[in-house]
């Protein structure tokens, strides 16, 4: 996946999942072995725990299902012995006749990984596989020759514990208002943090196997449905009761949102990279969800989470799906493209309708009328788009405002309005019926990934780059509170203005 960082078009919500590859914060060390002098654990080295991951960062890129450079195809034990042109590449216990271990380590041109794809493996790294082959290269007692690698690993992968600290900005790409108004829900660096808008101070922290959110729903009932993942790794749609009993430390409620059932009540899936987006209907029976896998995900949640069913996978985009919106009945699902289009996709009727091609650019965010009757868009062209979602989805008006790209859209639930948020640090107001734009918000220092209403459609908020979060009034523009929803992060106090 390539790193895009912080580029016109790859600051948006999107691009953000991979900047925070640089963002991250302490993990959990990883538990060593006793190494020789090679730098090899002495005994005891397990193909799963140890050699696998090496194989994932250095040659699953090229020596996957769908790759499979040289015929060879590495992403499961019984595919890496069966070997490639040249058969079984691995010779037990005798790592220098290898060609498994001495392709690794040799000067010669034929080194792998290719010296045009990256650099050799470290040494350290390379003395662990030796080590492995001295032993047998044996698989792991359980474990089936068969198995996917990646989803095996996948599998045994446990989050870090959230820094009590934050010794960086977290970068905010997604945020929501709790059912009540009173509180706003901020995605932070594996977990989810709750701070009251009145004073800005932080209340609860729900920790997450999720690196990032991308996407955040409350349900009818309360509950709390999040679009998420790590990088390059994995991504999920999990549903939260942010309500629950927790420990209390420092006035902060601490949730476990990995291991607590009375906290994580659904995992609705997982796939092998983030999930970029998600949405929910007003009645909470249909959610949806897409990320890079091209793919959004549509759910029927009519009968409860515990009996939610998948009903279709939908595949309409050339790439990324980086926004999404469900028309109130549900019949609509309106998706946001990095193949630079806008779609509409017949829920019911499991049907292709509409393809918005006018912002000729990536595009980031949808919403759609309450009624269906009109669909919104907007992207790296710096245009709110508006268009019927159906017949031939021509463009009905379009309106420039923001100086920079716009990464989010979102509808008033109870007002005829519209905001967005840009990478010209604002927020901005729009009447939904007529495109004239209102009023622009500002008081956040970067990038404006992230923006929403409030339940009651009294209030907005934005959340940004630097984790900055900012509230306004919608009805005069008026700042209610800004913080930065980075737990614990020394910011320095804005300099009075010289008289």
């Amino acid at each position: 996946m390539p790193r895009w960082f912080r580029s016109r078009t790859a600051r948006a919500v999107a691009c953000a999942l991979l900047c925070s590859v640089s963002q991250t914060v302490s993990a959990q060390p990883e538990k060593k072995q006793p190494e020789n002098k090679a730098g090899a654990p002495t005994k005891g080295v397990s193909f799963i725990n140890d050699v696998a991951p090496i194989l994932k960062e250095n040659c699953f890129a090229c020596h996957d299902a769908k790759k499979k450079s040289g015929k060879y195809d590495m992403t499961t034990y019984e595919k890496i012995r069966a070997g490639g042109v040249n058969g079984d590449p691995v010779v037990p216990g005798k790592p220098d006749l290898s060609e498994f271990h001495e392709l690794l380590v040799t000067a010669e041109q034929r080194r792998m990984p290719p010296r045009d794809k990256g650099e050799a493996v470290p040494k350290d790294k390379t003395a662990v596989i030796a080590q492995w082959i001295k032993e047998g290269a044996k698989l792991d007692a359980g474990l089936d020759p068969k198995a996917d690698l990646v989803k095996e690993l996948r599998v045994r992968w446990a989050p870090p514990v959230p820094p009590k600290v934050y010794p960086f900005a977290t970068i905010v790409n997604a945020v929501a208002f709790t059912p009540d108004n009173k509180q706003l829900v901020v995605g932070g660096h594996h977990e989810l943090t709750v701070w009251d808008i009145a004073t800005g101070k932080l209340t609860k922290r729900i920790y997450t196997r999720a690196e990032r959110a991308y996407g955040l729903a409350f349900l009818p009932d309360g509950k709390l449905a999040v679009a998420g993942g790590r990088p390059g790794q994995e991504g999920d749609v999990r549903v939260y009761n942010i309500d629950a009993k927790g420990k209390v430390e420092d006035g902060v409620t601490i949730l476990d949102g990995v291991n607590d059932k009375a906290v994580l009540l659904k995992h609705l899936f997982d796939v092998e990279d983030s999930v970029l987006c998600l949405a929910v209907t007003p009645d909470g029976k249909t959610l949806a969800a897409g990320g890079c896998d091209r793919a959004v995900r549509v759910f029927d949640l009519s009968e409860g989470l515990d009996k939610a069913k998948l009903v279709q996978t939908v595949e309409n985009h050339a790439d990324w799906v980086l926004g999404c919106a469900l028309s109130a009945d549900g019949k609509f699902l309106l998706t946001a493209g990095r193949d630079k289009t806008a779609k509409v996709w017949d829920v019911k009727g499991k049907e292709s309708v509409v393809t918005f091609p006018e912002h000729q650019n990536i595009v980031y965010g949808v919403a759609v009328k309450a009624d269906g009757s009109a669909g919104f868009s907007v992207g790296a062209d710096k245009q709110l788009r508006t268009w019927k979602p159906n017949g031939e989805g021509k463009q009905v008006k379009n309106a420039g405002g923001h100086g920079d790209d716009v990464f989010k859209i979102v509808a008033n639930p109870k007002q005829p309005l519209l905001a967005t948020s840009s990478a010209d640090k604002t927020v901005r107001l729009w009447n939904m019926e007529t495109l004239a734009a209102g009023k622009s918000l500002a008081g956040l220092g970067d990038y404006v990934y992230t923006v929403a209403f409030s339940p009651d459609g009294e209030l907005v908020v934005g959340g940004s780059y630097d984790g900055g979060v900012a509230v306004w009034k919608v009805k005069d523009g008026a700042l209610v509170k800004a913080f930065n929803a980075s737990p614990g992060l020394a910011t320095k106090e804005p300099e009075p203005k010289k008289k």
